[in-house]
């Protein structure tokens, strides 16, 4: 049997998604009012930001293995934000509360100010189909 190589790791996993969130932010952002596609945005940006928070423990448990408590704690609180902001974008999401989400846009930005993506970027539409997984996921 021959070795299996990973290719995708969690930091590599984090930056894509941080960039994906940047991109469906930008067009969000430039949207009139709710649709579908909206609600196809939001409920990406819940998702990647999930999945950002769960990758935290598997980045740091390399470093606990090691004993670098101190790095590994660091670690934990700069990126503990991710999964409060789901949770609050989630509630928000399911409220319907439209005048609430684009406050905590602006904060992910925020986070994500040192992301530089082109206007040309090749990830495409990110959010396409979210909605749909997101229900599943969360209301079963």
């Amino acid at each position: 049997m021959s070795q299996i190589i990973k290719t995708s790791t969690p930091g590599k996993e984090r930056a894509r998604l941080s960039k994906a969130i940047v991109i469906t932010i930008r067009e969000f952002m430039r949207q009139q009012k709710p649709d579908q596609s909206t609600n196809d945005m939001i409920a990406f940006i819940i998702l990647a930001l999930k999945e950002i928070a769960e990758g935290i423990n598997v980045t740091v448990a390399a470093w606990e293995k090691r004993d670098y408590w101190v790095k590994a704690d660091k670690y934990r609180m700069e990126w503990r934000w991710t999964g409060e902001t789901a949770s609050q974008l989630q509630e928000k999401f399911e409220q319907k509360d439209w005048q609430g989400i684009p406050g905590i846009l602006i904060d992910i930005m925020g986070h994500f100010s040192d992301i530089k993506v082109s206007d040309k970027h090749r990830m495409g539409k990110p959010w396409h189909g979210a909605h749909k997984k997101f229900m599943q996921e969360f209301k079963k």
